[in-house]
């Protein structure tokens, strides 16, 4: 890929990081371990620190949106007991995308707000569904019998499926036998010009494996150890050459995704930040691998940014101070300017 995702990603991180510290500040919340820490909020009765309020309380009134929060968060470990002896939910970490798409799209009005139906090409009356379960069709085993992936979509609306991205650093990988296990794979893609990757198996080495520099990859450089880093990462690159390698695929949720809509006759649309353009590359080099241009042209992309100039004015609000997310024209809150309410 021609951008570092891992720098965007990180500042990225780093941004949320400074304005959730600020934004948390009289809400219930706690701050990971480790040297770059995320914030994570804990609900009350009636409000959580990670939700604009009036979007937790349409949330806590919809029980099949409320099932969300059963998610427990996949780094619990990394984090601080709550008080209340909970335990910590994805939707509560101040960096979930998941989270960042039920603030806006269960707000009062969103669902029913004529700018954001046509800009998604969203038809009919259905309400959004979270972490839909799609059926994937798999090509089918030796006896005929038809299988499928039961992937999970993060939301779809009517005839939309939504792909939300904040500050994940990419679309996943997967060995391409695992890919190209997919019934209607050659039917959607060009394979040959989709982003291809070689996957190594980390093992775990036996101790006659060990050269002496392995035993010292770890110990206490020089002050100035510019050297030894670069010596380190050779030992670490030359160990990672030497693990068994298979072909994948880079941008492995994008191909299930499309795959999911053309199987269901829907749209698929990705949202992203802006801040983010390395996300829409890794998009734009799948798209490009669609053969038919029927099917292209379901495939979208829209920015958080470009979504909240067509929200109400406390929404936009809440995005700014939260996650500096602003519409064109305007110029995101600094973290000086940010206020607990």
């Amino acid at each position: 890929m021609a951008v570092n995702a891992g720098w965007y990603a990180a500042e990225l991180r780093r941004e949320l990081g400074a304005r959730n510290r600020v934004w948390a500040q009289g809400r219930a919340h706690v701050e990971s371990y480790g040297s770059q820490p995320v914030i994570v909020y804990e609900p009350s009765d009636v409000r959580h620190g990670n939700f604009f309020d009036a979007s937790y309380a349409a949330i806590a009134g919809r029980a099949e949106w409320m099932r969300r929060f059963d998610k427990i968060h996949a780094q619990g470990r990394a984090l601080p007991k709550a008080e209340s002896g909970r335990r910590w939910r994805e939707l509560d970490s101040s960096m979930s995308s998941d989270a960042l798409l039920m603030n806006v799209f269960c707000a009062p009005g969103v669902a029913e707000a004529s700018a954001v139906r046509r800009n998604l090409g969203i038809e009919g009356n259905e309400l959004p569904v979270f972490g839909w379960k799609a059926r994937v069709p798999l090509a089918p085993d030796p006896g005929g019998r038809v299988r499928f992936d039961r992937t999970e979509v993060d939301m779809r609306w009517g005839g939309l499926l939504v792909e939300a991205k904040l500050t994940e650093v990419d679309f996943q990988t997967r060995a391409a036998r695992v890919v190209e296990a997919y019934r209607d794979f050659d039917a959607v893609f060009e394979r040959d010009l989709l982003p291809r990757v070689e996957l190594r198996a980390a093992r775990r080495r036996t101790a006659v494996e060990f050269a002496e520099e392995f035993t010292q990859e770890w110990e206490e450089a020089a002050p100035d150890d510019l050297a030894a880093r670069e010596f380190q990462e050779g030992i670490v690159a030359r160990a990672r050459e030497a693990e068994p390698a298979e072909p994948g695929y880079a941008g492995y949720q994008l191909i299930r995704n499309v795959l999911a809509a053309y199987a269901e006759g829907c749209s698929f649309c990705v949202v992203h930040d802006e801040r983010r353009p390395d996300l829409r590359e890794a998009w734009f080099q799948v798209m490009a691998a669609v053969r038919s241009a029927e099917m292209r042209v379901r495939c979208k992309v829209l920015t958080w940014q470009e979504l909240a100039a067509l929200l109400t004015e406390e929404l936009q609000e809440f995005l700014d101070l939260k996650y500096g997310i602003v519409g064109a024209g305007r110029v995101a809150s600094f973290g000086e300017e940010l206020g607990a309410e």
